[in-house]
């Protein structure tokens, strides 16, 4: 049985924490951090994970929901990258994680007659190659010519002119912030102590080496002691912030490098498959996200808040103007429902630009007791984690069993076929709509049972949540009992893709959802209208910032609205 997230498995999960030596205590609770935290504890080691906001709440939910290869660094000969991230690719499509990773059909168009077709031929030939001679299964067809005609059947809404034909070709897709909550449920069904909204605040230290962490519970003031023989930094874009509490200085440079993304009704754009070209200093996508689809992205260099990047009126004109190039029918600001900015925490060299910089990552050992990791990219997180705990056990002596998570499903996997198979009678026996049964299987997987049992134990929640019909009322509930969800932001941010998914930025359902969330977490009446306050004002102050035209201006609109803890 998976462990379930809850209010009071927090709560133990600091007390236990502060009572035991642990082996290993991992500081960060983005993909990396969670994903050491599972390859560390499935070797047999105790370990505790502390992140000082939510789940996901930095980098981690704001990708492009890709798990690729990336077709793009085999023009910077990252060969090595490429094959690594395309043997990930596989091993979650077909093992790891088949319930949240699926395969995603891209077009590359083709606008020159004589040379491109073969030159991106030969790119995606090696690419498919490379997937195929790897150690795990590939999950996905090879790439395949398709003539103009073909593409106007495909894609109607692409703007014919100059278009000679194109190539269609597989990457996958997931909801990165899912993958998060996913991974850190796994770690903590194995034994690993989880708590979310729990900052460090200083190192202990025995002369030179850390020995642990100084914690404060954010929920409630106490400061803890976490005694640890090894701790691990996983903070992605914080990671210099953590550098300077140990005095480690120059150990690693992470440089932040900013990309925004639109997420636009999937009527707007008449397609079966996403869209990949070229920009002056990226890579434009666009990716078909259920009733939506993502368009992203930029890549510039952010040296202001690391908390809440913002995506100026520049950016999203940026963006527009791109996608503008490659369809009949231009989108405008109108046809845009929601906008995020993320952070890409680069391990940076002297004066690079943040778009040659490579997406490898780095693990060092600036003091003993420490090991730092940074770089790398959504999908090779478990080689991350691999080489993170490993580095952790060189620095404990030895003798620890390999990794294994190659082998080690994530929750809700185990199940999921047999599940799918069964989805018309679960619609029969649950009342719920063979269409939300397929929903909640692409989001829960196997664990869809646990989500079902609550809607028959509570009728209250079996219907769709006021201001956003994709999803259910039980849904909030269950990412407040078995998710770890704390505060109104965490559940239509990440829990699920409200505040992106609807044109009013989730303000509807605010206020629905924080009294489900209130019922669970024992809020009064003012503590929901807080909690409905501050997401109102986040969305606010997001508006405001979309609409500067620098980078400077966007960041003062944004940091106007300041955390609710």
């Amino acid at each position: 049985m998976t462990t379930a997230l809850s209010p009071d498995a927090r709560a133990a999960a600091l007390d236990a924490m502060e009572q035991q030596e642990l082996d290993v205590l991992v500081v960060g609770g983005g993909i990396v951090g969670t994903g050491t935290a599972l390859d560390a504890v499935t070797r047999g080691l105790s370990v505790g994970l502390v992140e000082q906001r939510d789940f996901a709440s930095g980098t981690s939910s704001r990708s492009s929901k890709l798990v690729h290869g990336g077709l793009r660094y085999l023009e910077m000969y990252d060969f090595g990258l490429v094959k690594e991230a395309l043997e990930e690719r596989g091993l979650l499509l077909t093992r790891l994680a088949p319930h949240l990773v699926r395969p995603v059909p891209f077009l590359y168009p083709l606008t020159r007659k004589a040379w491109e077709r073969p030159y991106v031929a030969a790119g995606l030939t090696l690419y498919d190659a490379m997937a195929r001679l790897g150690r795990y299964d590939v999950g996905v067809p090879r790439h395949r010519h398709l003539t103009r005609r073909a593409v106007q059947r495909l894609a109607p809404d692409l703007a014919p002119g100059g278009m000679v034909g194109a190539i269609r070709y597989y990457d996958a897709q997931v909801d990165d912030a899912r993958l998060v909550v996913t991974v850190a449920r796994t770690a903590a069904s194995h034994g690993a102590h989880v708590a979310t909204r729990a900052k460090v605040v200083g190192f202990l230290r025995e002369g030179e080496r850390v020995t642990g962490a100084r914690v404060t519970d954010l929920e409630t003031g106490r400061e803890i002691a976490v005694r640890a023989r090894v701790v691990v930094n996983a903070a992605g874009v914080w990671t210099n912030d953590i550098q300077q509490l140990v005095g480690g200085r120059g150990s690693l440079n992470v440089q932040a490098s900013k990309g925004i993304h639109l997420v636009v009704p999937r009527d707007r754009i008449r397609s079966e498959c996403g869209v990949i070209s070229r920009t002056e200093t990226s890579v434009l996508f666009v990716i078909p996200w259920g009733r939506h689809w993502i368009i992203g992205t930029t890549d510039t260099a952010w040296d202001l808040d690391k908390a809440h990047p913002a995506a100026s009126r520049t950016d999203i004109e940026y963006l527009l103007g791109h996608v503008n190039a490659v369809l009949r029918e231009p989108l405008d600001h109108d046809d845009v429902e929601g906008v995020y900015a993320g952070l890409r925490p680069l391990a940076s060299g002297e004066s690079e630009p943040t778009s040659r910089i490579s997406r490898e990552h780095t693990v060092v050992a600036p003091v003993p007791g420490l090991v730092m990791i940074a770089g790398g990219k959504l999908t090779t997180y478990r080689v991350m984690a691999k080489d993170a705990v490993d580095a952790a056990v060189h620095s404990l002596g030895g003798g620890v069993p390999d990794s294994i998570t190659e082998r080690v499903r994530l929750a809700g996997a185990d199940g999921f076929e047999t599940r799918t198979n069964q989805r018309a009678s679960l619609a029969r026996s649950s009342g719920v709509h063979r269409a939300r049964i397929d929903h909640l299987l692409g989001r829960y997987g196997g664990l869809v049972d646990e989500v079902l049992a609550l809607v028959a134990e509570r009728p209250d929640v079996a219907s769709a949540l006021d201001g956003a019909d994709d999803y259910l009322r039980a849904e909030v509930v269950y990412a407040v009992t078995h998710e770890g969800a704390r505060h109104l932001d965490d559940v239509l941010t990440r829990r699920t893709r409200i505040s992106i998914e609807t044109f009013d930025r989730g303000v509807a359902a605010a206020r629905p959802a924080a009294e489900l969330m209130g019922a669970e977490l024992g809020w009064d009446t003012a503590r929901v209208v807080e909690e409905v306050d501050h997401y109102l004002r986040r969305v606010e102050a997001e508006r405001q910032s979309q609409r500067a035209l620098t980078d400077r201006e966007a960041d003062e609109k944004r940091i106007a609205a300041k955390d609710i803890v």
